[in-house]
């Protein structure tokens, strides 16, 4: 209530130039100061309030006329066109100051230097998991079922069978993720590492696809048919792992066995001479350190190897999940493409 009426006090003193000459002022360490106020004060404040009203409507007019800073980003056909975005926070300027190891730009936004890898194509690319229980077998069934309509469509026509194969793909990681993260919020426990590494193996497959629309332009019909198998497959599989983690791991498990066939054909028919191969696109030679002079054989040997280290980690997770334990009871294989 004091610390009130000695506001008003001040407040009056301020506008109207009033004052009673026995006031109490607070002080800045909650206290009181008692002291006279004489007509040289009243002065002193009334060319204060002057002056403070007449810097806070220069204030405001600068600002009025104060226009943002504006940052040119350009952005290459991946990015979108050239355009203007407005920085006042750095960022964009900040980006802008990734280079290459030998000094030259990096090009890219969809990724960075250090998200960049290089596959091990030393890994066994034949391996299969034989189906052991039930719930193996009717993964196995499912996917098997999967691949006819598949290759009634796309027949032998790798790229674009390549193109759809990985707008799904990039499905099982990014739901088990998300549904890992929410599990973990919700409990109060960590992850062992799953999210991180599942929503690893969902970038990854996105980006096979940003390569993979470098070579190959889908038609409309094939973009309808991406948006209504998305929609269908995202719903089953969000379902299925929620039910069955261990179920929704072994499908996946079973799907990049499928991946690794078709890669493989499509490797055939590159050496075959029955598809051309191309110098491989600058996206596939940064991502993943390819030589300059790499050609397509080279990018599809290693999007078979991801697909393959893929296999792998979705198999372990359904063996964690048969023997009755939690995934984050099994430290997560982050950084295993």
């Amino acid at each position: 209530m004091s610390q009130l009426i000695a506001r008003k006090g001040l407040r009056s003193l301020l506008v109207r130039g009033r004052v009673n000459r026995n006031m109490f002022v607070h002080d800045w360490c909650g206290g009181f100061v008692g002291f006279n106020i004489r007509s040289e004060h009243v002065s002193l404040l009334g060319s204060f309030n002057l002056e403070w009203r007449r810097m806070c409507s220069a204030s405001g007019t600068e600002k009025k006329n104060e226009k943002p800073k504006i940052d040119t980003v350009k952005k290459n056909q991946n990015g979108g066109g050239s355009v203007a975005v407005p920085s006042y926070w750095g960022i964009e300027t900040a980006k802008m100051k990734i280079a290459r190891k030998d000094g030259s730009k990096w090009p890219w936004n969809s990724f960075m230097p250090w998200e960049t890898h290089q596959a091990d194509l030393s890994i066994d690319v034949k391996k299969h998991h034989v189906p052991k229980n039930i719930a193996d077998k009717v993964a196995y069934v499912i996917v098997k079922l999967l691949r006819i309509p598949t290759d009634i469509f796309f027949q032998r026509r790798y790229g674009c069978r390549a193109m759809m194969l990985e707008t799904v793909a990039a499905v099982p990681g990014m739901v088990g993720g998300m549904l890992l993260h929410l599990k973990s919020i919700r409990r109060f426990e960590h992850s062992g590492g799953w999210i991180k590494a599942l929503l690893e193996e969902a970038e990854n497959e996105r980006m096979h696809l940003m390569t993979m629309m470098e070579l190959v332009q889908p038609k409309w019909h094939e973009r309808l048919l991406v948006i209504l198998v998305q929609g269908v497959f995202f719903s089953s599989f969000f379902t299925c792992y929620v039910v069955s983690p261990r179920l929704a791991h072994r499908i996946v498990g079973y799907l990049e066995e499928e991946a690794i066939h078709s890669y493989t054909e499509f490797l055939k028919d590159i050496d075959d001479g029955k598809i051309e191969n191309v110098k491989a696109p600058a996206i596939a030679i940064d991502y993943w350190r390819l030589p300059e002079d790499a050609t397509l054989k080279d990018v599809v040997t290693v999007i078979r190897a991801d697909e393959a280290h893929h296999r792998d980690v979705n198999h372990f997770a359904s063996d964690i999940r048969n023997q009755g334990k939690e995934l984050r009871e099994a430290a997560a294989p982050i950084g295993y493409h």
